[in-house]
């Protein structure tokens, strides 16, 4: 056995994971393997992080954004002795990593799953797992911690994030997007450490890949250091410190390593990346770092006393002299103190909504949905400070722009700016909001609907950690008109509502906008998808029709027969709900009794208990159409068996809007005699 008692502990981080790979006959020991070194030195000399209280504000967040090396992280959960955190935010005096789990990796219901998962594993500061998204997320964790420092103060909060990334991570396109992000903020708080191995699933990175990763970094306006030995740890400290002393940049470590470091056999291959080294390689290897061969789990006596008297010891006293500093602040600012504390529990200041607008009834002139989020939006942000709003280059063109006074960008010297320009990265900047929520922010970013696919991977990590990031998309059907084709959505909102803990929400006019931003900022967890118009739509004069409220429920019943029960039943979100009213309307004069539900989110909507559902949608009204400018999938739930879909099944086209719509048949005349069709097939069919 190793006597110098870091070597020790290094290997125990490199033996743990390849036995619990091993065990578990599934998982990639190669990087824990390689990487240990550097992961040991980071954590224990440079890290700011307690493990008595992992959720400290201002402690250092490591990313494992090549989450396939899942192991090095847990294995440096458990020795480190990180405490597990339960969901009000209580610190537990329980391991959140036990050796138990390591032992039960990748198996149902432990604590260790294949990749690391936010929210399940205290001391995971991110789901990561998808290549890139950890680095990705972490500049938005960088942002975070410099807006935090700029409103509250740097004494507070001057957090540094650590993200370790592989080969395919800086193939993947978010890196270029985040790293040029990074560069052009100059986020000097911001670590990738690259591992350099030259590895991935097929073999060598030089059968796809041959860049200039130093070039290309320094090219973003980074600093780059170079450690050519991963198990130099002396080396690796001084580039670590050579960042903490960097201002202006962010840094790149460049780690050249070996994959499966110490392994006889399976050193430097793509096996030891993706597959379990097998018994009798794991036994060579412990031969190779002079353990003993057919010990499994081994924690050498002292392993777990040393993290506890350095990183233990370190990180105890950095987070009592931040919580020394926090009890001074409070004294002399208790509201700011009041508003950072409401803000860490994702809660609401009282009266958040007071100022929320309505909007009288405009059945001719109208207003675009994008244009009245916009008022609610300052409104919110004028009282939620910690709102901030952002755009891929189309501020002004999806509305979020901030009108408050003093409201300053986000920028290189304005860190306390609230308004984001991510540039035209759309996948860098949904991962960055769910950066910036996963330091207690409550960000939003928007574009044009069709462009979500470019940030749709950020997107749904966004919903697998139930994050309350808002994604707000505007010009969201074929009525955006000239554009064409290449920007009209047709399948968008289907795939989004395809993705669970998403609720999308598509809002029919202005006093329903209002209603879909309550619902989408007065939450703790998920993320929504509002959805909204560049054209203008009428809004509904709520004295005829039902209050905008039941957008609160997901749908409502917005319209109904003068008298009796209805026979016909229209279903529609968005901007194509006016053409239900319209049908409606003309429906009445000709004796049909029609009922218009607005379900702006199906999501919410199914939430609803059984018997409300059945109000809305009587299960003995079968005729049933609904209208929406977007592909027909998924609307069979809500028509039935003998209801009708209009909806599109082909792209768009490019003209006036009034003139797509026309195309497709989006009119309140073409409304009408489907309407007729339906109504009449369930006369000459009638049930029993």
């Amino acid at each position: 056995m190793p006597q110098d008692i870091d070597q020790l502990a290094i290997n125990t981080i490199r033996t743990l994971s390849m036995d619990a790979v091993q065990k578990a006959n599934s998982g990639h020991p190669g990087t824990p393997m390689s990487m240990a070194p550097v992961a040991y030195e980071l954590w224990q000399n440079h890290l700011r992080f307690d493990p008595a209280n992992p959720i400290w504000p201002n402690r250092d967040r490591f990313v494992l954004s090549a989450g396939h090396a899942s192991m090095l992280l847990y294995s440096m959960l458990f020795l480190t002795g990180v405490r597990r955190v339960d969901a009000e935010y209580n610190v537990l005096d329980e391991p959140a990593c036990s050796l138990e789990e390591i032992e039960n990796f990748r198996q149902l219901h432990s604590r260790t799953p294949g990749h690391p998962e936010y929210r399940w594993t205290s001391g995971v500061e991110t789901t990561t797992g998808p290549l890139g998204q950890g680095v990705g997320t972490s500049v938005g964790m960088a942002m975070a911690s410099k807006w935090l420092g700029a409103r509250y103060g740097e004494d507070l909060f001057d957090f540094d994030i650590y993200a370790l990334a592989g080969d395919g991570c800086l193939m993947e396109g978010i890196s270029h997007e985040a790293a040029s992000l990074a560069g052009h903020l100059k986020l000097d708080n911001l670590c990738w450490l690259f591992d350099n191995n030259h590895i991935t699933i097929d073999g060598d990175t030089a059968l796809a890949f041959g860049d200039d990763v130093l070039s290309r970094f320094e090219g973003y306006g980074w600093n780059v250091l170079r450690v050519g030995d991963a198990n130099d740890t002396g080396l690796i400290g001084r580039a670590f410190e050579e960042f903490k002393a960097e201002t202006g940049r962010p840094t790149l470590i460049v780690v050249d390593s070996h994959i499966g470091w110490g392994s006889p056999n399976k050193q430097d291959t793509e096996s030891a990346h993706g597959e379990p080294l097998g018994e009798d390689e794991v036994k060579l290897t412990k031969k190779a770092y002079g353990w003993p061969e057919d010990a499994q789990f081994l924690v050498p006596d002292g392993v777990r006393e040393r993290f506890d008297e350095v990183i233990g010891k370190r990180g105890g006293e950095l987070h009592s002299a931040w919580l020394e500093r926090l009890y001074s602040y409070k004294g002399d600012n208790p509201e700011m103190a009041g508003e950072l504390e409401t803000m860490q529990r994702r809660g609401l200041p009282d009266g958040w909504d007071a100022d929320l607008p309505s909007f009288e009834a405009d059945e001719e002139k109208g207003l675009a949905t994008r244009k009245a989020s916009n008022k609610v939006q300052n409104a919110i942000a004028e009282r939620v400070p910690w709102l901030l709003a952002g755009s891929a280059d189309l501020t002004d063109s999806t509305s979020v722009r901030l009108g408050l006074d003093g409201t300053a960008q986000f920028e290189p010297g304005s860190y306390d700016g609230r308004q984001i320009h991510f540039g035209i990265r759309e996948n860098a900047a949904a991962a960055a909001c769910s950066g910036m929520s996963l330091s207690k922010l409550r960000p939003l970013w928007s574009t044009y609907l069709t462009f979500s696919d470019y940030g749709r991977p950020s997107i749904r990590l966004s919903a697998l950690m139930e994050l309350p990031v808002i994604h707000l998309f505007t010009h969201d059907s074929i009525g955006l008109g000239e554009d064409g084709p290449t920007h009209q959505p047709i399948e968008q909102l289907a795939s989004l509502r395809a993705m669970p803990h998403l609720d999308v929400i598509r809002p029919a006019d202005a006093n329903e906008v209002v209603e879909a931003w309550r619902l989408a900022i007065d939450r703790t967890h998920c993320p929504v998808a509002l959805v909204l118009t560049r054209q203008n739509v009428p809004v509904l004069d709520r004295s005829r029709y039902a209050s905008a409220e039941g957008v609160r429920r997901g749908g409502y019943v917005l319209a109904d027969p003068e008298d009796g029960d209805p026979d016909l039943i229209l279903i529609s979100t968005g901007s194509e709900v006016q053409l239900a009213v319209g049908a409606h309307e003309r429906l009445k004069e000709e004796g049909i009794r029609s009922r218009v539900v607005s379900l702006p989110c199906w999501e919410i909507f199914e939430k609803q208990d059984q018997e409300y559902r059945d109000e809305v949608l009587p299960p003995e009204v079968t005729s049933r159409l609904a209208i929406e400018e977007g592909a027909p999938m998924g609307w069979e739930k809500w028509v039935g068996g003998e209801g009708a879909i209009m909806g599109m099944t082909t792209f768009g086209q490019s003209a006036p809007f009034a003139d797509v719509e026309a195309e497709f048949g989006f009119t309140v005349e073409n409304v009408i005699q489907v309407a007729r069709q339906v109504a009449e097939r369930a006369t000459a069919n009638p049930t029993t």
